[in-house]
Protein backbone atom coordinates (compact mmCIF):
# COMPACT_ATOMS: atom_id res chain seq x y z
CA UNK A 1 0.00 0.00 0.00
CA UNK A 2 1.29 3.43 -0.91
CA UNK A 3 2.30 5.53 2.10
CA UNK A 4 -0.17 8.27 2.90
CA UNK A 5 0.59 11.96 2.32
CA UNK A 6 1.04 13.50 5.76
CA UNK A 7 -0.61 16.91 6.20
CA UNK A 8 -0.65 19.63 8.85
CA UNK A 9 -3.68 21.95 8.67
CA UNK A 10 -3.21 25.56 9.74
CA UNK A 11 -6.24 27.82 10.19
CA UNK A 12 -7.39 29.94 13.11
CA UNK A 13 -10.98 28.63 12.85
CA UNK A 14 -11.56 25.20 14.39
CA UNK A 15 -14.68 24.66 12.29
CA UNK A 16 -12.70 25.26 9.09
CA UNK A 17 -10.01 22.81 10.18
CA UNK A 18 -12.69 20.23 10.96
CA UNK A 19 -14.12 20.70 7.48
CA UNK A 20 -10.68 20.24 5.90
CA UNK A 21 -10.10 17.10 7.95
CA UNK A 22 -13.45 15.59 6.91
CA UNK A 23 -12.81 16.42 3.27
CA UNK A 24 -9.37 14.84 3.25
CA UNK A 25 -10.56 11.80 5.20
CA UNK A 26 -12.86 10.72 2.37
CA UNK A 27 -9.93 8.98 0.67
CA UNK A 28 -7.21 6.67 1.96
CA UNK A 29 -4.20 8.50 0.49
CA UNK A 30 -4.01 11.54 2.78
CA UNK A 31 -3.58 11.71 6.55
CA UNK A 32 -3.94 14.84 8.70
CA UNK A 33 -1.30 14.36 11.39
CA UNK A 34 -1.78 17.66 13.24
CA UNK A 35 -3.52 21.04 13.31
CA UNK A 36 -2.45 24.56 14.26
CA UNK A 37 -4.39 27.79 14.83
CA UNK A 38 -1.62 30.29 14.09
CA UNK A 39 1.75 30.63 12.44
CA UNK A 40 3.91 30.26 15.52
CA UNK A 41 2.30 26.89 16.26
CA UNK A 42 2.63 25.84 12.63
CA UNK A 43 6.38 26.47 12.59
CA UNK A 44 6.94 24.39 15.72
CA UNK A 45 4.77 21.53 14.47
CA UNK A 46 6.39 21.57 11.05
CA UNK A 47 9.88 21.30 12.51
CA UNK A 48 8.86 18.55 14.95
CA UNK A 49 6.58 16.44 12.74
CA UNK A 50 8.11 16.97 9.29
CA UNK A 51 4.86 16.69 7.29
CA UNK A 52 4.84 16.11 3.55
CA UNK A 53 2.74 19.25 3.01
CA UNK A 54 1.58 22.15 5.16
CA UNK A 55 -1.91 23.38 4.18
CA UNK A 56 -2.48 26.85 5.57
CA UNK A 57 -4.54 30.00 5.55
CA UNK A 58 -2.98 33.45 5.20
CA UNK A 59 -5.17 35.51 7.54
CA UNK A 60 -4.37 34.42 11.08
CA UNK A 61 -3.47 36.08 14.38
CA UNK A 62 0.17 36.38 15.37
CA UNK A 63 2.81 36.57 12.67
CA UNK A 64 0.33 35.72 9.91
CA UNK A 65 0.49 33.30 7.01
CA UNK A 66 2.99 35.05 4.77
CA UNK A 67 5.57 35.44 7.50
CA UNK A 68 4.99 31.84 8.55
CA UNK A 69 5.75 30.65 5.02
CA UNK A 70 8.89 32.76 4.87
CA UNK A 71 10.21 31.46 8.22
CA UNK A 72 9.53 27.81 7.39
CA UNK A 73 11.21 28.10 4.00
CA UNK A 74 14.21 29.75 5.66
CA UNK A 75 14.56 26.66 7.84
CA UNK A 76 13.71 24.14 5.13
CA UNK A 77 14.15 25.21 1.52
CA UNK A 78 12.38 22.02 0.38
CA UNK A 79 9.23 22.75 2.38
CA UNK A 80 5.97 22.06 0.55
CA UNK A 81 3.33 24.62 1.50
CA UNK A 82 -0.14 24.91 -0.03
CA UNK A 83 -2.07 28.10 0.69
CA UNK A 84 -5.82 27.60 1.10
CA UNK A 85 -7.24 31.09 1.48
CA UNK A 86 -10.37 33.18 1.10
CA UNK A 87 -8.29 35.77 -0.79
CA UNK A 88 -8.40 35.32 -4.55
CA UNK A 89 -6.61 38.49 -5.65
CA UNK A 90 -3.35 38.19 -7.59
CA UNK A 91 -1.44 40.32 -5.09
CA UNK A 92 -1.99 37.64 -2.40
CA UNK A 93 -1.12 34.80 -4.76
CA UNK A 94 2.11 36.47 -5.85
CA UNK A 95 3.04 37.30 -2.26
CA UNK A 96 2.54 33.72 -1.15
CA UNK A 97 4.55 32.28 -4.04
CA UNK A 98 7.34 34.80 -3.52
CA UNK A 99 7.46 33.82 0.15
CA UNK A 100 8.00 30.20 -0.87
CA UNK A 101 4.59 28.51 -1.15
CA UNK A 102 4.31 25.75 -3.76
CA UNK A 103 0.61 26.20 -4.40
CA UNK A 104 -2.39 28.45 -3.90
CA UNK A 105 -6.10 27.62 -4.00
CA UNK A 106 -9.16 29.39 -2.62
CA UNK A 107 -11.63 28.21 -0.02
CA UNK A 108 -14.50 28.43 -2.49
CA UNK A 109 -12.81 26.05 -4.94
CA UNK A 110 -14.35 22.67 -5.73
CA UNK A 111 -13.46 19.96 -3.14
CA UNK A 112 -11.47 17.93 -5.65
CA UNK A 113 -9.17 20.90 -6.29
CA UNK A 114 -7.61 20.52 -2.83
CA UNK A 115 -6.72 16.88 -3.44
CA UNK A 116 -5.51 17.65 -6.95
CA UNK A 117 -3.25 20.40 -5.59
CA UNK A 118 -1.80 18.12 -2.91
CA UNK A 119 -0.94 15.38 -5.40
CA UNK A 120 0.63 17.87 -7.81
CA UNK A 121 2.81 19.40 -5.09
CA UNK A 122 3.91 15.95 -3.90
CA UNK A 123 5.08 15.29 -7.47
CA UNK A 124 7.29 18.37 -7.36
CA UNK A 125 4.97 20.69 -9.26
CA UNK A 126 3.62 24.09 -8.34
CA UNK A 127 -0.17 24.34 -8.33
CA UNK A 128 -2.14 27.56 -8.81
CA UNK A 129 -5.91 27.37 -9.05
CA UNK A 130 -7.00 28.26 -12.56
CA UNK A 131 -7.98 31.90 -13.03
CA UNK A 132 -6.24 33.29 -9.94
CA UNK A 133 -3.41 35.01 -11.82
CA UNK A 134 -4.72 37.12 -14.66
CA UNK A 135 -3.31 39.76 -16.93
CA UNK A 136 -3.43 43.15 -15.23
CA UNK A 137 -5.71 45.46 -17.18
CA UNK A 138 -5.94 48.09 -14.47
CA UNK A 139 -5.57 51.80 -15.24
CA UNK A 140 -2.09 53.30 -15.27
CA UNK A 141 -2.92 55.28 -12.12
CA UNK A 142 -3.27 51.94 -10.30
CA UNK A 143 -0.24 50.38 -11.93
CA UNK A 144 2.06 52.70 -10.00
CA UNK A 145 0.39 51.69 -6.73
CA UNK A 146 0.64 48.05 -7.74
CA UNK A 147 4.38 48.32 -8.32
CA UNK A 148 4.83 49.93 -4.90
CA UNK A 149 2.71 47.33 -3.12
CA UNK A 150 4.48 44.44 -4.83
CA UNK A 151 7.78 45.90 -3.63
CA UNK A 152 6.64 46.06 0.02
CA UNK A 153 8.54 43.90 2.46
CA UNK A 154 6.49 41.07 4.02
CA UNK A 155 6.01 43.13 7.17
CA UNK A 156 5.03 46.26 5.24
CA UNK A 157 2.46 44.28 3.29
CA UNK A 158 0.92 42.83 6.46
CA UNK A 159 0.76 46.24 8.14
CA UNK A 160 -0.67 47.85 4.99
CA UNK A 161 -3.37 45.19 4.76
CA UNK A 162 -4.33 45.55 8.42
CA UNK A 163 -4.29 49.34 8.37
CA UNK A 164 -6.56 49.32 5.32
CA UNK A 165 -8.97 47.13 7.29
CA UNK A 166 -9.26 49.89 9.89
CA UNK A 167 -7.17 48.25 12.60
CA UNK A 168 -5.30 50.56 14.96
CA UNK A 169 -1.54 50.58 15.34
CA UNK A 170 -1.96 49.14 18.85
CA UNK A 171 -4.15 46.31 17.53
CA UNK A 172 -1.71 45.50 14.74
CA UNK A 173 1.20 45.50 17.16
CA UNK A 174 -0.64 43.00 19.37
CA UNK A 175 -1.60 40.70 16.49
CA UNK A 176 1.85 40.73 14.87
CA UNK A 177 3.69 40.56 18.21
CA UNK A 178 5.61 43.75 17.40
CA UNK A 179 6.28 46.93 19.38
CA UNK A 180 3.95 49.89 18.96
CA UNK A 181 6.77 52.12 17.70
CA UNK A 182 7.84 49.50 15.16
CA UNK A 183 4.34 49.30 13.66
CA UNK A 184 4.00 53.09 13.75
CA UNK A 185 7.23 53.37 11.77
CA UNK A 186 5.95 50.85 9.22
CA UNK A 187 2.73 52.85 8.89
CA UNK A 188 4.70 56.03 8.26
CA UNK A 189 6.88 54.31 5.64
CA UNK A 190 3.82 52.88 3.89
CA UNK A 191 2.04 56.24 3.69
CA UNK A 192 5.23 57.86 2.44
CA UNK A 193 5.77 55.26 -0.28
CA UNK A 194 2.15 55.50 -1.46
CA UNK A 195 2.18 59.29 -1.05
CA UNK A 196 -1.02 59.38 1.01
CA UNK A 197 -1.81 61.04 4.31
CA UNK A 198 -4.75 59.16 5.77
CA UNK A 199 -5.97 55.66 6.54
CA UNK A 200 -8.97 56.34 4.33
CA UNK A 201 -6.61 56.76 1.37
CA UNK A 202 -4.95 53.45 2.23
CA UNK A 203 -8.34 51.75 2.38
CA UNK A 204 -9.31 53.16 -1.01
CA UNK A 205 -6.09 51.87 -2.58
CA UNK A 206 -6.64 48.43 -1.02
CA UNK A 207 -10.24 48.42 -2.25
CA UNK A 208 -9.10 49.27 -5.80
CA UNK A 209 -7.04 46.09 -5.76
CA UNK A 210 -9.86 43.96 -4.34
CA UNK A 211 -8.10 43.47 -1.02
CA UNK A 212 -11.06 44.47 1.15
CA UNK A 213 -13.20 41.41 0.40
Amino acid sequence: MTEKIKIILVDDHAVVRAGFRMLLATGDTIEVISEAAKGEEAIGQYLNLKPDILVMDLSMPGIGGLETIRRIVQRDSDARILVFSVHHQAVYVNRALNAGAKGYITKNSAPEILTEALFAIMQGQNYIEQGLIKTDNSPSSQTDYHAIIVDFSPREFDVFRMLSQGKSVHKIADELCLGYKTVANYATQIRKKLQVDSLIDLALIAEDFGMMS
